[in-house]
């Protein structure tokens, strides 16, 4: 019993090292459901049968474990050299998260899915888009997007990619309904702004990021309060954009 525990501990631990987790997934569906146009909600809620785009945000994560859809694995992050920009870096011949969002755009517009393969790329979409925007899904090849990148997090050892995946929001103790409902409130204008550009501007918005959340820490560091005052808010600033960008893309194609 003891080894199926700490396998299952050890599971857990790859999964929540992949993205934002499931309180920063749930919360950019949650925030993304304020932002949906009737028509588009209407549709939506037709296709997934009801369940909310915060229920629905996990899903690209809990089909890891099925082998049948490996080939989807690439789609969660992209790497490139962090002084180029995404458009100058190796591409990945098998996809990553910018072709994921693209592919999955495309099918739902084309309008000739039957109602399990829209499904299934409206839910990959929904946390597509959330992984987008955590910066080190943008990470460097060599450390696996600051998964090699070893941290302390109040004096436990971890890494980077976790610290933002999921150790931040850990910390922060709130349900993602109580985070979703406590974001920002923001003008006109500001949403105006977050909903501007193409998807490769967004990307290169958050690949901005991604250069200063590696210059946050050096290998080692043992990050604590301090780095929470710091980035909390910055990190709850990407969910946010993500919930409208997210709500944005679904309106284009369903509103």
């Amino acid at each position: 019993m003891k080894y199926l525990l700490a396998f299952l501990i050890f599971s857990q631990t790859l999964l929540a090292s992949e993205d934002w987790g499931q309180n920063g997934h749930r919360t950019v569906g949650k925030t993304a459901e304020n932002y949906l146009k009737s028509k588009a909600r209407k549709n939506i809620d037709r296709i997934l049968n009801g369940q909310s785009l915060a229920e629905a945000s996990t899903f690209a994560d809990e089909i890891k474990s099925d082998r049948a859809y490996d080939d989807y694995k690439p789609w969660h992050y992209a790497n490139a050299l962090l002084n180029e920009t995404y458009i100058e870096s190796a591409k990945n011949p098998m996809g990553d998260i910018v072709v994921g969002i693209q592919e999955c755009i495309r099918e739902l517009k084309s309008g000739n899915l039957d109602k399990t393969k829209e499904q299934f790329y409206l839910k990959m979409l929904i946390h597509l888009v959330g992984d987008m925007h955590q910066p080190l899904h943008f990470g460097l090849k060599e450390d696996r997007g600051a998964n090699d990148f070893n941290v302390r997090w109040f004096n436990q050892p971890t890494n980077m990619h976790s610290v933002w995946d999921t150790k931040m929001i850990e910390s922060y103790n709130m349900s993602y309904t109580e985070l979703s409902r406590n974001l920002s409130e923001l003008s006109k204008s500001e949403i105006k702004a977050i909903k501007s550009g193409s998807l490769l501007d967004w990307v290169e918005e958050v690949r901005e990021l991604t250069r200063k959340v590696y210059k946050s820490a050096e290998p080692g560091d043992n990050l604590s309060y301090r780095y929470m005052y710091m980035w909390f808010d910055v990190a709850e600033s990407q969910m946010q954009k993500a919930g409208i960008r997210l709500a944005k893309i679904l309106n284009d194609i369903y509103a």
